[in-house]
């Protein structure tokens, strides 16, 4: 099953770890996505028989790692995008970013989306979209920062950082100086939201992963 961690699962959710340069859901590429790839493993573990239902309820980039809750009834699809929609579904990022970025703030920006260049960009005609960001450490003139999301755009971390003179490590899209081969260094680190069926609060985290930009801040 291409070795997706598992992180937990119940009858109503599965959550798992999100591998790098692995699409979410079925793009233009073709390539193998996460979505099948998980129905697929529900499918054979429970020796399920037609299609498999698995509800995708938020996102990730492709070039992006780190943990999903997806649902496996379409109630509790609805129950978490509910969650997501008044902003009690909780999601944190680490990103390693270039500079040395002041304690701790909010962002604020309108970001618009040009569909015909996957791009999103600063404009006053965009959607009003929301970050909170904290330094954790800085070294070798780089900054590992916390970020929990307000809103949900489209590459929002990635364009406000950059708007905001912080472009990402390893962001080809928006950091005009990011290194070939270099691997985005953003991380979705933990989730926290309600379960649909207990009422009681989840949160699941995992650890930063053991490569370039991340771990020269093991140290």
């Amino acid at each position: 099953m291409n070795n997706i961690n598992i992180i937990y699962e119940d009858n109503h959710l599965l959550v798992v770890e999100k591998p790098i340069n692995i699409p979410v859901q079925e793009d233009s590429s073709k390539d193998k996505d996460l979505l099948t790839i998980l129905k697929e493993y529900i499918k054979h573990k429970y020796n399920k028989p037609g299609n498999v239902y698995l509800g995708l309820v938020h996102r990730l980039d492709r070039p992006v790692g780190g943990i999903m809750v997806f649902a496996k009834t379409s109630k509790a699809a609805s129950r978490l995008s509910e969650q997501i929609r008044v902003k009690s579904f909780k999601k944190i990022y680490n990103a390693v970013v270039i500079g040395n970025v002041c304690d701790s703030g909010t962002l604020v920006d309108k970001l618009l989306k040009d569909t015909k260049k996957n791009i999103v960009k600063v404009d006053p005609n965009g959607k009003e979209s929301i970050l909170k960001y904290k330094l954790l450490k800085y070294k070798n003139g780089l900054s590992l920062v916390e970020i929990e999301l307000l809103t949900g755009r489209s590459h929002q971390i990635r364009v406000q950082m950059s708007n905001f003179g912080h472009p990402l490590v390893g962001d080809h899209k928006y950091n005009k100086n990011a290194v070939t081969g270099h691997q985005i260094a953003l991380f979705a680190k933990q989730i926290e939201f309600i379960h649909p069926t207990t009422k009681k609060l989840l949160t699941f985290s995992i650890p930063l992963p053991d490569r370039y930009p991340f771990n020269i801040f093991n140290s």
